[in-house]
């Protein structure tokens, strides 16, 4: 049997690299929309209607329009802007969330794929919290180093072109404490407040790491970083694209450094506790379309149709 995709956005970089892993792939039909009717909506709704599973690699307002054309009950939407990533009635596309995640993204057909910063933030946040480590009331704060690929098309063009030499060093953004990506850290880590949340963008292409710092004397039940390491380890013992790095181990450094390109063209993301006597901080690591947007986007898909999880990544 072969399943029937669209990949409505087909142009930008999570649509394009979408097309990339199904490309490799026999059970997957790809349906693709002519250039000339990108923006035809009747060719559109036509060819959402037709798929088993439609990607929609829009802006948020394109994604919600895309939704109102989809009278098929039988299409999965995998949205991958930020426009259903709390809204009622979508499950959110994660699927090492929780243990009952796999079989919501099972189930529904309306799906929201995280974000790349929130994907890294909710893999480290959300165990410590289910663990009953860090308060749900505990205000948190959260920094990301990203490659430009992880910016708009204007942005990566900018960078791409080489002739800014503003560009050269990194630059701090979502200086408004507003980014996208806050309201669904919260919700899906079960946090009360919304983090506060810097990303900086860097001159690399590609490649992320969310670090979250933590002094133990906030935390509950007297943990440490070994408590910490534990839960992460335990949450993820089973899962193939996770990797809970040992604690305090000066081999996962470079020169003690972290290489954050380390994931780059992989669907895996690395986690680590570095800690002292009273604080940790703890670090994930994801490729920015890999785990954090198309790859994520494609192993959801698979999840929702039962297959290996691993297929096509």
């Amino acid at each position: 049997m072969k399943y029937r995709v669209f990949v409505d956005g087909q142009e930008g970089t999570t649509g394009l690299r979408i097309h990339e892993y199904l490309a490799k792939r026999d059970d997957v039909e790809v349906l693709r929309i002519a250039a000339e009717k990108r923006k035809d909506q009747a060719e559109r709704a036509r060819l959402l209607n037709a798929s088993d599973v439609a990607f929609l690699c829009l802006p948020d307002a394109a994604a919600r329009e895309a939704v109102a054309l989809v009278s098929n009950s039988g299409t999965c939407l995998i949205d991958a802007s930020t426009a259903h990533r709390v809204a009622p009635g979508w499950v959110f596309g994660l699927p090492e969330l929780a243990p009952e995640q796999r079989e919501r993204i099972r189930q529904s057909k309306r799906i929201a794929n995280p974000g790349c910063h929130s994907s890294a933030f909710i893999l480290l946040m959300r165990p410590l919290v289910d663990a009953g480590l860090v308060p749900t009331s505990l205000p948190i704060s959260a920094t990301s180093i990203t490659g430009d690929d992880g910016g708009c098309r204007k942005m990566i063009e900018q960078y791409e072109a080489g002739d800014d030499p503003g560009l050269n060093a990194p630059k701090p953004y979502g200086l408004k404490l507003a980014h996208k990506h806050i309201p669904e850290m919260a919700t899906h880590s079960r946090l009360d407040t919304k983090p506060i949340f810097m990303p900086i963008v860097g001159p690399f292409y590609k490649g992320l790491a969310v670090s979250i710092p933590l002094h133990y004397s906030q935390l509950k039940n007297g943990a440490d970083a070994e408590a910490l390491h534990a839960a992460l380890v335990q949450r993820y013992a089973d899962e193939q694209f996770i990797r809970v790095m040992p604690l305090r181990d000066p081999a996962t450094l470079d020169e003690g450094h972290l290489d954050v390109e380390a994931c780059n063209d992989t669907n895996r993301v690395d986690l680590f506790v570095f800690a002292n006597e009273t604080q940790a901080i703890l670090i994930a690591r994801l490729d920015n379309l890999g785990k954090g947007a198309s790859g994520a986007a494609v192993q959801t898909m698979n999840v929702h149709l039962g297959l290996d999880e691993a297929t096509g990544l």
